[in-house]
């Protein structure tokens, strides 16, 4: 009963979320949130890290391709994540959710550093708001590294709910 009780709770506030990012100075917000990102001890000590490609209302943060790191970004296999280094956007193309993937040869995730991980909202036990895939959670269960997400303060709140097997990202950045 709590279970169904928490996912009630997720769906609705990704609902308010979704709607609330369309009246958003997105592209405003991540110019900030990525030098918010480069000043961080956490960013500044990878040397491998893994973005996400954003989504028209999404936090963007691919300025941070420009910096002397090795980029990877995610693409979905089944249930799972697969890790792909950045060769440019001529080898991405839209998978079925509608989200750029990358096209290349997977490498082995334990060379990644950084996992910055996308969400709708966070709070301040590093809790996040996803998509309702799951598809991190799984993946952060059996990584090493360290983890990050960056959003507008306007989705940073007090406590998200969470189940078991929702995975906490190490630092939350906002603007």
């Amino acid at each position: 009963m709590l279970y169904i009780k928490a996912m009630d709770e997720k769906t609705a506030l990704r609902i308010r979320a979704k709607n609330l990012r369309k009246i958003f100075d997105i592209k405003g917000v991540s110019a900030l949130l990525s030098e918010a990102v480069r000043k961080s001890e956490i960013y500044k000590t990878a040397k491998n890290v893994m973005l996400y490609y954003p989504t028209k209302y999404e936090v963007n943060l691919l300025s941070l391709l420009s910096d002397d790191k090795n980029f990877y970004f995610p693409r979905t296999r089944g249930e799972g994540l697969e890790v792909c280094r950045w060769e440019g956007v001529e080898k991405m193309k839209l998978s079925e959710y509608n989200i750029m993937e990358p096209t290349c040869e997977a490498i082995c995730p334990k060379e990644i550093d950084l996992v910055i991980v996308p969400a709708l909202m966070a709070d301040k036990s590093g809790y996040r708001l996803g998509y309702g895939g799951g598809y991190y959670d799984r993946f952060l269960a059996n990584f090493s590294g360290k983890t990050l997400c960056a959003i507008p303060k306007e989705f940073y709140t007090e406590r998200l709910p969470h189940e078991e097997f929702d995975i906490p990202v190490d630092l939350v950045i906002t603007d």
